[in-house]
């Protein structure tokens, strides 16, 4: 009978461990459960704030590149600018224009020929 109380007090024991185990893990599990929501909060937060900033950063940045193209008589749309110095060109002009442009096709073609036709880059060096 003696053993039995042994064991009964060692059950016993087990048992008071566990609960305390469970009321730890319940506090601590509360605790670091409160510690990531207020993380998050202040996470959000800061997020919130560096989005305000990029936000006027950029505002400020397009309103530069519009006074820049007002002080340089262009607007903020170079295609717009293009296409607006092509409608003010003369016949004489566009037709030597597109003369400068074939010109530039014909390098861009030869330099793109002569790259792929260059087999000195596939040789093999000859130790002398």
């Amino acid at each position: 009978m003696a053993e039995e109380g042994i064991i009964a007090g060692a059950m016993k024991k087990v048992f008071l461990a566990g609960v305390g185990a469970v009321a730890v893990t319940a506090d601590k599990s509360e605790e670091i459960f409160n510690d990531l929501v207020e993380k998050g909060a202040s996470t959000v937060e800061h997020g919130k704030s560096m989005n305000e900033e990029l936000r006027h950063n950029a505002k400020e940045r397009a309103e530069e590149r519009k006074a820049r193209a007002r002080e340089a008589g262009t607007s903020d749309n170079p295609i717009r600018d293009l296409n607006a110095i092509l409608a003010g060109m003369t016949a004489e002009q566009l037709d030597a224009l597109k003369g400068r442009i074939d010109e530039a096709e014909a390098k861009v073609k030869k330099t793109a020929n002569d790259a792929a036709t260059d087999d000195s880059l596939f040789e093999e060096k000859k130790d002398s």
